[in-house]
């Protein structure tokens, strides 16, 4: 999908609806800009816990995982050589 939009007077570009409703973009949402290769990446940010339920989602786990028990984790966790 290939869209253009006008860059106005104070550096804004609105996103298109389509693109809005594609990634489920709401008002007050952040968004993330990644820049690679002069090229711009716009992503959904994702709620933290939202993200941790659907990646421990797999059928492979027998558990779900809070975030605060995945803080706990890296906490205790060290680094191997």
């Amino acid at each position: 999908m290939r869209i253009e939009r006008e860059l106005g007077a104070k550096g804004q570009v609105v996103i298109p609806k389509d693109i809005r409703k594609l990634l489920s973009l709401r008002h007050g949402q952040k968004v993330v800009f990644e820049v690679h290769n002069h090229e711009v990446v716009i992503k959904a940010e994702q709620d933290a816990d939202a993200f941790l339920k659907d990646f421990f989602s797999f059928p492979r786990l027998k558990k779900d995982i809070t975030l605060k028990e995945l803080k706990k984790i890296r906490d205790e966790s060290y680094d191997l050589p």
